[in-house]
């Protein structure tokens, strides 16, 4: 209790103190406590071991007019939010180093404060790190390991950094794009940055630090599930104010818009990825994001989008049609999906595998579709095929339940094993019928608790009465019409 009042007065007296001192801002994030920082640290000394170093990278400044955002794994370490930072972990003294740059006066005197050197016992005190240095000592510090052998494996992230609306998958992509343009080819900041230091340090072996990191991140602590919580939470508003919305005629992007309303008045720092909203035969391309085509009465929407609050995110997706009534086909095949997709939901819980789950809830798939009448030989494949490859799908023994969910929407990790508490991810299994374009999915957050499994979006409506009821009320777009000069 002592020490928690002495780091308020403290950072009270510097917040008095400082001239470029942004009114009513803090300097370092309220979501975690210096505990839970020094926690992760330790754990990642536990698995380094005694002997080793490591250094991780954070994010640059950003181009343009855009807010800086620490990469995730930098933050996930730290939680200091000051571009062109790195941090020093000694695995045999357990102690952190950070290295910031000097205090710009003339970018705060426009910009507002940001940590510096200058700030080292605040910033101490706020994160819990031992030593704080400017940016240029980290060569020094790293020459002096290299010279006494006080440690001869220097780790650091391989894989390339997560920032805003990124995740492990995509920026590996981005990576292999710059690569393969003939114009370009620059390496990646992950590779550029171990490049570096095998040139200016060859004593050192440098091995990957990832696979450290995204083992840790796997189980995540009640504070980490309370920010997935409230990210959740804010889809799920964002989806019930959209099909509140939903009209013929209104065109994609305007959900876009009421979605982001929702976001940013209640706190979102971001997107968690770009908004998919979907209408018609756009749907059949699971990543459709141009959001510019007007919805016509009949089309079947598709809407997933999920905000970044805190550097944690969610990953939600509802269909609903855009006349708020489902007509015969997508009651038809929406309601056979529906079903199987309950199924998987009912069976999931702490202890067992993705695959005992999967083969479970295909048991109860296979009944549904042995009772179910299609009006359309094609509607009838579809189907079969939907049960039959989520049955292959369920003989795998690597098969995954959904992808997890964390500080990236697709988050980072590997595990086969039992399912345990602290893992958080979605279910998003998708049925096909390519003769008419059709794509059906929905996608819900899950939490394992020790008792079970909390679906944090059970609350949001996917069943069809549900749906047309929520629909027949009013929504935000048609309280603040479009520009009529549009």
């Amino acid at each position: 209790m002592f020490s928690r009042l002495l780091r308020v007065v403290l950072f009270m007296l510097l917040l008095c103190a400082t001239p470029f001192a942004q009114e009513g801002i803090p300097f370092f994030n309220t979501d975690f406590p210096p505990g839970e920082f020094a926690a992760r640290r330790a754990r990642v000394y536990d698995e380094i071991g005694s002997g080793k170093i490591a250094v991780v990278q954070g994010a640059p400044s950003p181009a343009g007019f855009t807010r800086f955002r620490q990469s995730n794994e930098f933050y996930y370490l730290c939680g200091v939010e000051s571009p062109h930072a790195y941090l020093l972990l000694d695995g045999t003294q357990r102690r952190a180093t950070l290295y910031v740059p000097h205090r710009n006066e003339g970018r705060e005197s426009v910009e507002g404060k940001v940590l510096s050197v200058e700030d080292a016992e605040m910033i101490k005190q706020l994160s819990g790190i031992e030593a704080i240095y400017g940016s240029e000592l980290l060569a020094e510090h790293l020459s002096r390991y290299a010279r006494t052998g006080q440690a001869r494996t220097l780790l650091t992230p391989f894989s390339p950094a997560e920032g805003l609306a990124t995740s492990r998958d995509g920026a590996i992509r981005a990576v292999a794009d710059v690569a393969s343009d003939p114009w370009d080819g620059s390496p990646s900041r992950e590779g550029r940055f171990a490049a570096l230091l095998r040139t200016r340090f060859p004593q050192f072996d440098i091995q990957d630090l990832s696979p450290t990191l995204d083992k840790l991140r796997l189980i995540k602590s009640p504070r980490e599930i309370a920010l997935i919580r409230k990210a959740t939470r804010l889809s799920s508003l964002a989806l019930l104010e959209a099909m509140r919305s939903t009209v013929p005629g209104i065109s994609e992007y305007e959900l876009d818009a009421v979605a982001k309303y929702v976001y940013y008045r209640n706190g979102a720092q971001g997107d968690a990825y770009y908004s998919l909203v979907a209408s018609g035969r756009n749907a059949w391309y699971p990543h459709y994001s141009s959001g510019k085509r007007k919805m016509q009465d009949g089309d079947f929407l598709l809407m997933d989008y999920a905000p970044d609050v805190g550097y944690y995110m969610s990953d939600v997706t509802r269909m609903w049609p855009v006349n708020g009534k489902f007509n015969a086909w997508q009651r038809e095949l929406y309601g056979f999906y529906l079903e199987c997709y309950q199924a998987i939901l009912k069976h999931i819980r702490p202890g067992v595998t993705a695959g005992v789950i999967k083969q479970e809830a295909l048991k109860d798939m296979q009944q549904t579709l042995a009772r179910t009448r299609f009006s359309k030989p094609i509607y009838e494949r579809a189907a079969r095929e939907f049960v039959e490859g989520y049955g292959r799908s369920a003989a795998n023994p690597r098969t995954s339940l959904g992808h997890w969910v964390g500080m990236a929407t697709h988050d980072v990790g590997q595990d086969n094993g039992p399912l345990r508490a602290g893992m958080v991810f979605t279910i998003e299994p998708a049925l096909r019928v390519p003769e008419e374009k059709i794509y059906i999915r929905l996608e819900d957050v899950i939490v394992i608790t020790d008792k079970g499994a909390d679906i944090l979006t059970g609350w949001l409506p996917m069943d069809i009465p549900a749906i047309e009821k929520l629909m027949s009320e009013e929504g935000m777009l048609q309280r603040y019409p479009r520009d009529q000069d549009q």
